[in-house]
């Protein structure tokens, strides 16, 4: 996204949706990392929005895409439930806006040390 959103008379800054949705998936039992992998991500202090796609639709709706690796051991598609579930939750919660559809993306696992 790379213009101001605008939700009920509130302009919301490019970057904010991307970063509701980081710390979102990251709260996801499961999720290793998201967005840009590596160990240049590991060490931001801040969540990575990397990975992330929005796009408001002429409905006024959000759409989202994110990628992810998750930790081995997980089931999939309970998983990718678990982040659209958490993602939508947080996107009406805290900036208003209704989710039309978030697409998950396991781009790798992990395995925990």
């Amino acid at each position: 996204m790379t213009d101001q959103m605008n939700v009920e008379g509130l302009s919301i800054a490019p970057g904010v949706m991307e970063t509701i949705i980081s710390v979102a998936a990251s709260e996801v039992d499961g999720v290793a990392s998201l967005g840009s992998f590596g160990i240049r991500s590991m060490l931001a202090s801040k969540p990575s929005t990397s990975g992330i796609e929005t796009k408001m639709g002429d409905d006024s709706k959000l759409s989202v895409a994110v990628h992810v690796e998750v930790y081995y051991g997980y089931v999939l598609p309970e998983l990718a439930a678990q982040l659209r579930s958490a993602i939508a939750e947080a996107l009406a919660t805290q900036a208003g806006v209704e989710v039309s559809s978030v697409d998950v993306y396991i781009d790798g696992l992990q395995f925990k040390a």
